[in-house]
Protein backbone atom coordinates (compact mmCIF):
# COMPACT_ATOMS: atom_id res chain seq x y z
CA UNK A 1 0.00 0.00 0.00
CA UNK A 2 1.33 3.60 -1.02
CA UNK A 3 1.72 6.60 1.75
CA UNK A 4 -1.26 8.18 -0.21
CA UNK A 5 -3.46 5.43 -0.19
CA UNK A 6 -2.62 4.91 3.93
CA UNK A 7 -3.48 9.01 4.31
CA UNK A 8 -6.51 8.16 2.41
CA UNK A 9 -7.15 5.27 4.81
CA UNK A 10 -6.99 7.01 7.73
CA UNK A 11 -9.29 10.04 6.47
CA UNK A 12 -12.24 7.19 6.01
CA UNK A 13 -11.37 4.47 9.08
CA UNK A 14 -14.09 4.30 11.45
CA UNK A 15 -13.51 4.94 14.98
CA UNK A 16 -13.24 0.99 15.87
CA UNK A 17 -10.96 0.66 13.01
CA UNK A 18 -8.22 3.07 14.74
CA UNK A 19 -8.65 1.46 18.24
CA UNK A 20 -7.82 -1.70 16.55
CA UNK A 21 -5.04 -0.87 15.03
CA UNK A 22 -3.42 1.21 17.47
CA UNK A 23 -3.98 -1.38 19.81
CA UNK A 24 -1.86 -3.98 17.40
CA UNK A 25 0.88 -1.13 17.06
CA UNK A 26 1.26 -1.31 20.81
CA UNK A 27 1.60 -5.01 20.93
CA UNK A 28 4.52 -4.94 18.12
CA UNK A 29 6.18 -2.37 19.81
CA UNK A 30 5.90 -4.02 23.02
CA UNK A 31 7.06 -7.27 22.09
CA UNK A 32 10.48 -5.50 20.75
CA UNK A 33 10.56 -7.59 17.68
CA UNK A 34 10.93 -4.57 15.44
CA UNK A 35 13.84 -2.67 13.58
CA UNK A 36 14.13 1.15 15.00
CA UNK A 37 12.76 2.16 11.67
CA UNK A 38 9.50 0.11 11.66
CA UNK A 39 9.12 1.31 15.43
CA UNK A 40 9.67 5.19 14.39
CA UNK A 41 7.12 4.65 11.33
CA UNK A 42 4.58 3.01 13.56
CA UNK A 43 4.73 5.53 16.30
CA UNK A 44 4.11 8.20 13.57
CA UNK A 45 1.32 6.28 12.20
CA UNK A 46 -0.19 5.58 15.79
CA UNK A 47 0.33 9.44 16.87
CA UNK A 48 -2.31 10.45 13.75
CA UNK A 49 -4.63 7.23 14.41
CA UNK A 50 -5.18 8.94 17.95
CA UNK A 51 -5.07 12.17 17.08
CA UNK A 52 -8.40 10.42 14.86
CA UNK A 53 -9.75 9.05 17.65
CA UNK A 54 -9.61 11.60 19.75
CA UNK A 55 -11.56 13.70 16.84
CA UNK A 56 -14.42 11.03 16.23
CA UNK A 57 -14.45 11.44 20.03
CA UNK A 58 -15.17 14.89 20.62
CA UNK A 59 -17.41 15.17 17.33
CA UNK A 60 -19.71 12.14 19.15
CA UNK A 61 -19.38 14.22 22.19
CA UNK A 62 -20.62 17.57 20.62
CA UNK A 63 -23.46 15.46 19.19
CA UNK A 64 -24.68 14.07 22.67
CA UNK A 65 -27.87 15.93 24.24
CA UNK A 66 -28.99 15.61 27.67
CA UNK A 67 -32.84 15.22 27.93
CA UNK A 68 -33.66 15.89 31.24
CA UNK A 69 -37.47 15.54 32.97
CA UNK A 70 -38.09 18.35 35.57
CA UNK A 71 -40.38 17.74 38.83
CA UNK A 72 -43.69 18.29 36.93
CA UNK A 73 -42.59 16.19 34.65
CA UNK A 74 -41.86 18.17 31.69
CA UNK A 75 -39.07 17.10 29.34
CA UNK A 76 -36.37 19.25 27.85
CA UNK A 77 -33.40 18.43 25.65
CA UNK A 78 -29.92 20.51 26.62
CA UNK A 79 -26.65 19.92 24.66
CA UNK A 80 -23.88 18.46 26.60
CA UNK A 81 -21.93 19.68 29.14
CA UNK A 82 -19.01 18.66 30.91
Amino acid sequence: MTKNNKEKNLEQITFEEAIKELENIVDDLERGEVSLEEAVSAYERGSKLKNICQERLNDARMKVEKIKQDESGQISIENFEE
